[in-house]
């Protein structure tokens, strides 16, 4: 792990911890709340529970750190920024289904510098951070280090997604509907899930056309520290186009002419 953001990694830790025994309680009971957000996606009292609760604790021990959450927007102005989704994959937490997680990642400046994933109800968690490594375990000292894929030819690759409906709000449907078609296999793992599954070799191409910052940030140091490439669907900075390509890297450019709308792919 990387020295200089050690106790960073460490206490991202420790907010996740608190925060999967909070979440899990809820999840197994069910007894929460579901309202529509104004851009009609659901969020639960659970999502922000979760959210102050890791406020608070951030609060506590970085005090002088800003925070950039997805129902608490932001507060402060520090370069170094915490950036926090409580609960990527609400609609499945809603549904009793255990594919979602809780995203936590600092950023120093524009890059980000660490990031945890912590999905309780898969019993899994993933972490890196700069030159660290991306690893996965059910705690820090038991992780085991990940890497990407060796897959080099786009019709043996494995490509995951979240939903088909933004390809085609981008006018790009035609081109990911290609895409998926000349790989070898498809599967929509969704959300965090399938960039986790990316960086431990699993899957070889994953790519989302909607996206902001918290559904963004945790997952990027994790794929590229673990070998693999990470950027918007245009080949700049996923954070500043709020939009995901991912891959081992071998496929990227291939993957990214085929998604382009001049590509006659």
């Amino acid at each position: 792990m990387s020295a200089e953001y050690t106790e960073d990694v460490r206490l991202a830790h420790v907010i996740a911890d608190q925060v999967d025994a909070l979440t899990m309680a809820r999840f197994r009971s069910m007894d929460f709340t579901v309202e529509s957000k104004p851009d009609l996606t659901p969020v639960t009292d659970v999502d922000r529970g979760a959210e102050e609760l890791v406020r608070a604790l951030l609060g506590r021990h970085r005090g002088r750190d800003a925070i950039l959450g997805e129902e608490g927007g932001q507060t402060g102005h520090s370069s170094r920024k915490w950036v926090v989704d409580p609960i990527d994959g609400t609609k499945n937490f809603v549904r009793g289904v255990p594919v979602w997680a809780t995203l936590i990642a600092l950023m120093d400046g524009d890059q980000v510098v660490t990031g945890v994933v912590s999905a309780p109800a898969l019993q899994r968690r993933w972490w890196a951070s700069k030159g660290g490594g991306a690893w996965t375990g059910r705690s820090l000292s038991q992780g085991r280090r990940i890497s990407v894929s060796k897959v080099d030819r786009v019709e043996d690759a494995s490509l995951s997604y979240s939903s088909l409906n933004g390809w085609a709000d981008r006018g790009q449907f035609e081109q990911f509907l290609r895409l998926m078609v000349s790989c070898w296999r498809t599967r929509a793992y969704g959300d965090f899930w399938s960039y986790m599954l990316l960086a431990e070799g699993a899957v070889d191409i994953a790519a989302e056309p909607e996206l902001e910052t918290w559904d963004l940030a945790a997952l990027i140091p994790i794929v590229t520290e673990a070998g693999g490439r990470f950027t918007g669907i245009e080949g700049g900075d996923p954070l500043t186009e709020k939009c995901a390509v991912a891959s081992n890297g071998l496929l990227h450019e291939e993957v990214l002419a085929a998604l382009r709308p001049s590509s006659g792919c």
